[in-house]
């Protein structure tokens, strides 16, 4: 009896909160059409659902033919507002800290850190994207860091000689890791501190883009321990670098050290922030334009006859210069069009500061608004054919001031090192095109989790030229 009688309270209590919760929010006027999902879990579980990363996935794709571009939900424990619209999401994307502000989950936060350049706010934002500007000032298209990466991308295509299989993901990853490591660390990949971080943070990404369970032995809180090793590392090569200093000159950690505002805990999450923003990005990207382009035999001739006018005025083992990148219009069309088809960054996470009127609809102060950046990526009043990869739609277009194409974000929030990610995809293309043709060992398709990532790690078939 006591069990029923219980059961019966909890019900009551439950069906008490909900009326109490979502009641309100029903009756707000203006409101997009939309629906809530499951008390209190709302629909997060069916919104963060595995999809091809080429498509928009069945969740929002369901909400987009019943509802519209712009629908409401329950996500992330909040009411919100989810945008695949190109105009309110660059109106969202354009209006940070006026109308709205960043707003990632508390666990992301946890395990990010809360010096993370992705979850700060306000000033610190600014004081720390400031270092980010400051990096890619100090690279950006200078001929010594274009011929570090040109190098870089050299070493990793010669060292797969005799090979007739790659795990193509894992050797895309050695690529932006070997550059991160020389220019921010002046350390090579192959020392056994870089060995440690690449490790630890191997762990602490597939905690980033699991499930936020803190239960020992789950895959967040091992990212959360891997997260307070790569800590304890980088403390103690830190007080190794002030004790002995660098035999290695240009080294952004320099510049770190020398900034007195920014705590340890700052500079681990500047060294995490910058994993994430380029060796996480440009190792998945890589791995999108090798799946398509095993897909486009054609495209693949066009890359490769592109490749042989840059290499024909330079020596066989001449680094490539910022003058060869110019060259690469075709190659620059084919990597946008795989961050278009890709779609590493699925959506950012806002938060209405005031209650906010938009096109018809009023978003709530407080709610979440979502905008869903691979959604207009995938638009067809936006895209011909947007499932289909083809460089040749970007032929003659402006993309820096298009609200359809957003894979780098944009605002304030816009990442600082969009154009160094794309000039090592191109340069990755060159000796690879030069060097192999490559098809697919078995079919595996570019997941969207939370991340994208393929399952079976895309191994891929090499024949040498």
């Amino acid at each position: 009896m006591v069990p029923v009688l219980l059961l019966i309270a909890l019900a009551t209590l439950a069906t008490a909160v909900v009326l109490r919760h979502f009641l309100p929010l029903l009756r707000s006027p203006g409101l997009p059409k939309g629906s809530f999902g499951w008390p209190l879990i709302g629909e997060t579980i069916a919104f963060l659902r595995p999809h091809p990363s080429n498509s928009t996935g069945g969740f929002v794709h369901d909400r987009i033919a019943r509802y519209g571009t712009v629908f409401k939900s329950h996500l992330f424990g909040a009411p919100t507002v989810v945008s695949c619209d190109e105009e309110l999401n660059h109106f969202v994307l354009h209006n940070e800290e006026r109308l709205f502000q960043c707003s990632y989950p508390g666990p992301i936060r946890t395990i990010l850190g809360e010096s993370s350049a992705l979850v700060v706010t306000g000033e610190r934002h600014r004081q720390i994207r400031a270092m980010f500007l400051a990096l890619v000032a100090s690279t950006g298209l200078k001929p010594a860091y274009v011929a570090s990466v040109s190098e870089s991308a050299r070493s990793v295509v010669a060292s797969w000689r005799g090979r007739d299989t790659v795990t193509f993901c894992e050797e895309a990853r050695k690529f932006p890791y070997k550059v991160i490591m020389e220019q921010v660390l002046g350390l090579s990949p192959d020392e056994p501190v870089a060995r440690r971080i690449l490790v630890e943070y191997q762990t602490f990404m597939k905690g980033v883009i699991s499930f936020p369970l803190t239960i020992p032995g789950t895959p967040f809180a091992r990212g959360m321990k891997a997260r307070k090793r790569i800590s304890d590392t980088m403390e103690a090569f830190i007080e190794e670098r002030k004790k002995n200093g660098s035999s290695k000159q240009g080294v952004f950690l320099d510049v770190l050290l020398a900034n007195k505002d920014l705590s340890h805990d700052d500079k681990v999450a500047f060294l995490l922030d910058s994993l994430l923003a380029g060796h996480e990005t440009t190792s998945v990207l890589l791995s999108i334009l090798i799946y398509f382009l095993a897909k486009s035999p054609n495209i693949v001739e066009q890359l490769k006859r592109e490749h042989e006018s840059v290499r024909s005025s330079k020596g066989k083992e001449e680094p490539l210069t910022p003058e060869d990148y110019r060259k690469m219009d075709y190659t620059q069309r084919v990597v946008s069009e795989a961050l278009r088809c890709g779609n590493i960054v699925k959506l950012v996470h806002r938060k209405a500061l005031q209650d906010i009127s938009f096109k018809g609809y009023v978003i709530p102060a407080g709610w979440k608004v979502l905008p869903i950046l691979g959604a207009v990526h995938l638009d067809p009043s936006h895209h011909v054919d947007p499932e289909q990869f083809n460089p040749c739609r970007w032929e003659g277009l402006n993309q820096t001031n298009s609200k359809s194409f957003t894979p780098f974000g944009g605002g304030q929030r816009l990442c600082p090192g969009s154009e160094i990610v794309k000039v090592e995809a191109a340069f990755f293309l060159h000796y690879l095109v030069l060097n192999y043709r490559w098809k697919l060992d078995g079919e595996d398709v570019p997941m969207l989790h939370q991340y994208v990532e393929f399952k079976r790690g895309l191994p891929i078939q090499l024949e040498p030229l």
